[in-house]
């Protein structure tokens, strides 16, 4: 069982620099596997529907997983690895770090309160 403070550390992992390797889904569970080197800013992307048109099309916009790499060639064969894993190894890689499948990025975007709106 983890403590709270290691999902802590993996949760906001992406405020520090590297390249990560994600997962985001959709209602459906539809995968999609992707490399970047800000996952805030491509999170925020992939809910936005924009950039990538498969993305847009089936609405990905839950991030499931992530891993952090401090080399680019390492993310990117990692990157490479989960897409040729069969779609039951990578849920499989998924309920391993998320059982609940929850959105990781919630609330990365929230609004504060105080914050003006931008209409």
């Amino acid at each position: 069982m983890r403590s709270q403070t290691e999902d802590n550390r993996r949760i906001y992992a992406f405020r520090t620099e590297g390249y990560y390797v994600y997962i985001m889904t959709n209602r459906s569970k539809t995968l999609y596997t992707g490399v970047t080197g800000s996952l805030e800013r491509r999170a925020l992307e992939h809910k936005q529907g924009v950039k990538g048109e498969f993305a847009a099309h089936y609405k990905i916009d839950r991030l499931v997983y992530f891993e952090r790499f401090g080399d680019v060639h390492a993310a990117i064969a990692s990157e490479k690895q989960i897409k040729g894993l069969l779609r039951v190894k990578k849920m499989a890689l998924i309920v391993a770090m998320n059982p609940e499948w929850k959105d990781l990025s919630e609330g990365w975007y929230a609004r504060h309160r105080y914050q003006p709106d931008n209409k």
